[in-house]
């Protein structure tokens, strides 16, 4: 069983909403994004979200978009995120997924990428870029399927009722449903039509829900109950990085993971 089916079986024998993080491959440094890979699963984490840092991350928001940059100044490299998974999925027993954009996939070589990333351990991908039009010449669900690969589509309050429809037909794992159209980025309050937008996609799909871009505290989790089935926070653990000195990053962040957001969710059920 792919430890995503393995994982949101827990979560839904649990009644909560499961959690994913998100880490830049390489930022601020790769080994440091291993110890926080560890630190995050010792706090409680779901799943965890690899970012392959690229130079023009197009959903990405200021934050997340220096950490890719500064990952890339570092000279880290497509290969360091296998090799890093490949050492992670050793050391710890949750899923990991790989972020990417779609160039770095094409690059490489899609087929390739995929099984490349099923032997080192990875259960998912997430590539958002990637448009269901260009399947009948990329094959990139095909070679996700063939590989064991959850190909987790994404989709935006605005996607179209049509696009919606296209993308349950072709999502394994979970849908990675954006709280907002644009970029990713830490915000005070979420859009308050949030929840009719989940309650359509809800409707439409067949696998659980996850639901990211701001989501970044207890008041943001309170709107998705009941709703969604996953919270993904990315920028908000880049935020908490930035903030920290070197030797107090591990701390803060399972500090907040585990005391700002875990301990709320396994304490507020799903009715």
């Amino acid at each position: 069983m792919n430890l995503i089916d393995k994982q949101l079986r827990k979560i839904e024998e649990e009644k909560r909403l499961g959690l994913m993080t998100h880490v830049v491959v390489g930022y601020p440094s790769l080994e440091t994004t291993e110890f926080l890979v560890r630190v995050m699963e010792e706090a409680g984490v779901d799943f965890i979200e690899l970012q392959i840092p690229f130079s023009d991350p197009l959903a990405d928001g200021p934050i997340i978009m220096r950490a890719c940059e500064k990952a890339l100044e570092n000279g880290t490299r497509v290969k360091d995120a296998f090799e890093l998974a490949s050492r992670l999925s050793k050391q710890v027993k949750i899923s990991l997924i790989f972020m990417a954009y779609y160039n770095t996939v094409f690059k490489y070589g899609t087929k390739k990428f995929c099984q490349d990333a099923k032997n080192v351990g990875i259960s998912g991908l997430i590539i958002p870029d990637i448009p269901l039009e260009e399947e009948q010449q990329e094959y990139f669900i095909k070679h996700c399927k063939e590989a064991g690969l959850k190909n987790i589509r994404v989709i935006s309050p605005v996607s179209t009722l049509e696009r919606l429809k296209k993308n349950a037909e072709v999502a394994s794992g979970f849908v990675y449903c954006t709280a907002r159209q644009g970029i990713t980025g830490v915000k005070e309050e979420l859009d308050p039509n949030i929840a009719t937008f989940l309650d359509k996609v809800k409707k439409l799909f067949k696998i659980p829900v996850a639901v990211g871009f701001g989501i970044s505290k207890r008041e943001h989790l309170n709107q998705l109950f009941n709703y969604a089935d996953i919270a993904v926070i990315g920028s908000a653990i880049i935020d908490v990085i930035n903030k920290s000195e070197q030797n107090e990053i591990g701390k803060n962040i399972n500090q907040f993971v585990s005391k700002e957001i875990k301990n709320f969710l396994i304490n507020t059920k799903i009715e």
